[in-house]
């Protein structure tokens, strides 16, 4: 199955972070990076940036032990919120550490592949595709 998720270049990542205050504004309606769905970190002893996103491999969904993490119609993963208890086990076993949790929150959430940061991204380091998922 085809799925929409986000591309990653990061040797153009300039870690401007108007990604991550563009996802925090749309979900959360707070300018506030913490609560983006993706991640921009630095390495500044390599001078690498490392653009941590969702690539829907849906481990998530064989951890969540409330069948509250599926994939929607489109292949995209999503977290049921009515179903989600709030254990975090999707959090500590995301092979790419894209499942987020925020401060006191007890609920995860994650990127859905929206492409508001892929808009905003005045580098194309973040961009819309598509690929094979199992």
């Amino acid at each position: 199955m085809k799925v929409k998720m986000l591309g990653k270049k990061p040797e153009l990542c300039t870690a401007c972070h108007e990604c991550e205050n563009t996802c925090s504004v749309v979900f959360f309606k707070t300018q506030e990076i913490g609560r983006a769905r993706l991640r921009i970190t630095e390495d500044p002893a390599k001078k690498e940036k490392r653009i941590i996103t969702c690539t829907q491999c849906g481990v998530c969904i064989s951890i969540c032990p409330t069948e509250a993490i599926s994939r929607n119609k489109a292949g995209i993963v999503v977290i049921d919120k009515a179903k989600c208890v709030g254990c975090l086990s999707c959090v500590g076993f995301c092979p790419e550490e894209a499942m987020f949790q925020y401060k006191d929150d007890t609920l995860p959430f994650k990127c859905i592949s929206c492409g508001q940061c892929a808009k905003k991204c005045p580098t194309g380091a973040i961009f819309l595709t598509e690929n094979e998922v199992a």
